[in-house]
C-alpha cells in the first residue's frame, strides 16, 4: 500500500516473445516517471506475487506470458481489493506454435484457453490477428475522459481479434471481418461482424482493469526463435502515432491517480463513479 509519505507502488510487468520489451519497458517507465508518488519494480514475468499483494497500481506488457495458478490468484486479488491493472497489448495471449511436419509450409498458431480464471477478470483472450497493417480506430465513447477530443485515427498495429469476458465498457474500437491466415482459429473467429474492442474498462470486484490492445513493437532480433536472425528493420508500430500516445498516457494517469491508496479511504474505497 501507499508509503508513509503517500508514495505510490507500482509493478511492471514486460516480457515474452516476439516483442520489443526494451523499447515498451522504456517507454512506459518514462510515462510512470512523469508521476513523482509512484515507485516501480520490473518483472518480466509474475513471479511478482509478494509484490503484488503490496501494489497500488499494475502495468502489463507482455506476450505469451502465463502466469501459474498461485500467481493468477494473486492478480485476481489484486484487483478484487481495488486494484487498477492497465494491461497493454499481448497481455492477455497464449500462443503455441505448431511447426509444419514435412519441414515445409506455414508455421500455425494455436490460442489454447490456458489463462483460467484470469480471463474472466482481463475480459478476454486473444485468438488471432490479420497481418500487420494500417488500420482505423474509432471512438465508442467520446464523452469518457480516456477518450476526449480524439477523433478517429489510422494505427499500424495487430488488430486484435479476442474472445470476450463480462461485461466490457469499450471506449475505442475497430472493424474488421475476415481469415486471420496463419492462427489455428483464424478461418471462423474473425468472421463475426461486430466492433473489436481496442481500449476497455472492465470492473472486477472492488477494482478495475484498463485493456488497450495497441502498443505492437519489434525490433531486429526478437524472431529468432522462429528462424529470422535478422528482421532487417526496426518497427515501432503506433509508437510514433500521436493519438496512441495520449490514450496511453491518459491510461497511465487513470491507473496512478484512481490506485487505492490516492483515493480518500485507501483501498477500501469504491471504484470512483463512471462520467
Amino acid at each position: 500500500m501507499a508509503g508513509p509519505a503517500g508514495r505510490l507502488d507500482a509493478v511492471l510487468v514486460c516480457g515474452g516473445r516476439w516483442h520489443d520489451f526494451d523499447h515498451a519497458r522504456l517507454r512506459l517507465l518514462e510515462l510512470l516517471g512523469e508521476h513523482q508518488r509512484v515507485r516501480t519494480t520490473v518483472y518480466q514475468d509474475y513471479d511478482c506475487v509478494a509484490a503484488l499483494d503490496r501494489a497500488d497500481l499494475l502495468i502489463t506488457y507482455t506476450c505469451d506470458v502465463r502466469p501459474r495458478p498461485a500467481q493468477r490468484a494473486a492478480l485476481a486479488r489484486f484487483v478484487e481489493r481495488g486494484g487498477r491493472w492497465l494491461a497493454l497489448h499481448g497481455t492477455n495471449s497464449v500462443i503455441e506454435v505448431t511447426e509444419p511436419p514435412t519441414g515445409e509450409g506455414p508455421r500455425v498458431f494455436s490460442t489454447p484457453r490456458l489463462l483460467g480464471e484470469l480471463a474472466q477478470v482481463l475480459g478476454s483472450q486473444f485468438l488471432a490477428h490479420p497481418p500487420i497493417e494500417p488500420y482505423e480506430v474509432r471512438v465508442t465513447r467520446p464523452d469518457h475522459p480516456l477518450v476526449a477530443g480524439i477523433e478517429p485515427f489510422t494505427v499500424t498495429d495487430e488488430l486484435y481479434v479476442c474472445e470476450l469476458h463480462g461485461e466490457l465498457e469499450v471506449l475505442l474500437h475497430a472493424e474488421y471481418t475476415g481469415p486471420c491466415r496463419g492462427f489455428a482459429e483464424g478461418d471462423t473467429v474473425a468472421l463475426d461482424d461486430g466492433p473489436r474492442p481496442v481500449l476497455y474498462l472492465k470492473r472486477h470486484g472492488l477494482g478495475e482493469v484498463c485493456y488497450f490492445t495497441l502498443g505492437h513493437c519489434r525490433g531486429r532480433y526478437d524472431m529468432q526463435d522462429l528462424g529470422v536472425a535478422d528482421t532487417g528493420s526496426v518497427d515501432e508500430g503506433p509508437w510514433r502515432t500521436p493519438e496512441f500516445l495520449t490514450v496511453l498516457r491518459r491510461c497511465v494517469e487513470w491507473a496512478v491517480d484512481s490506485a487505492p491508496a490516492a483515493l480518500p479511504g485507501g483501498c477500501a474505497a469504491s471504484p470512483p463513479p463512471r462520467p
